[in-house]
């Protein structure tokens, strides 16, 4: 049996919620008895999550670095429960196809694509939530997608340094906002895990050399690559009511990576 979460009521917007870590926030979401909108840039993705989440959810598709998608997803979620609780940000993603990679080899259209897919989309969708949540006045909860990369880099196997910028910026981010609007009721927090098998993650999961690497890196349970499982119990808590007194505050679901040497060839 699933472990159960206080989040029984509560009208959450997960961007990126149709695959990989978002969807199995949202299928615990919904198991708990919360109301969920989920967008992704993918109408068939869309389709399939929503066909696995029930009647307690809806969504669309919409590219979560475009302003318009964060404001449509509040907007579904005030329109269709008069409210909205939470926002989690889950949508981003590697940047390799476009040129990220070592600073002497990234690309300015790497380095564009990258920041605006990891972090000016979760500028925007912070800035929708708290707008609502101030029309409100009710208070509200965001929980930001960061990664352990945003601080513990890996030189030999996860050399993107746009991502990596990213993910720190999200951290500065999350804590800058996080005490303006404290007086407000809204708290605000980051969930940052290591290497999670999930559809972005492929290349790194299927290469034996990383996995050798992982094994010492993430030592947790045998040493293994952590699972979308492994990261809801922590992204719940945070957004439940019993997180009511957390903001600020960034949690690593690692797997011992940020505790760890690791060992590389190099």
């Amino acid at each position: 049996m699933s472990a159960r979460y206080d989040v029984e009521g509560l009208v959450v917007v997960v961007m990126g919620g149709t695959t990989g870590l978002g969807l199995s926030a949202a299928l615990r979401l919904v198991e708990n008895g919360a109301q969920v909108v989920v967008t992704s840039r993918s109408e068939s993705n869309v389709i399939a999550a929503l066909a696995l989440l029930g009647p307690k959810a809806c969504g669309f598709a919409g590219d979560a670095s475009l302003p318009e998608t964060a404001e449509r997803a509040v907007a579904l979620a005030v329109a269709t429960h008069g409210r909205l609780d939470a926002l989690y940000h889950v949508a981003g993603g590697s940047g390799r196809a476009k040129g990220d990679g070592p600073l002497h080899d990234l690309t300015d259209e790497g380095l564009r694509y990258t920041l605006d897919l990891n972090l000016a989309s979760i500028m925007m969708s912070n800035r929708a939530a708290v707008r609502q949540f101030l029309n409100q006045g009710s208070g509200g909860c965001v929980l930001n997608m960061g990664s352990v990369l945003g601080w513990s880099p890996s030189p030999d196997y996860f050399a993107s340094h746009a991502y990596a910028a990213a993910k720190a910026g999200i951290i500065g981010f999350s804590k800058s906002i996080a005490s303006y609007y404290a007086p407000d009721n809204i708290r605000v927090n980051v969930i940052a895990p290591a290497l999670v098998e999930t559809p972005m993650s492929q290349r790194a999961v299927g290469d034996e050399a990383i996995q050798r690497f992982i094994a010492a890196k993430q030592p947790l349970d045998g040493g293994r690559v952590g699972t979308p499982e492994d990261v809801e119990g922590a992204a719940l808590f945070l957004l439940s009511r019993a997180a009511h007194f957390i903001t600020g505050q960034v949690l690593a679901v690692d797997g011992g990576w940020t505790v760890s040497e690791g060992r590389t060839a190099r």
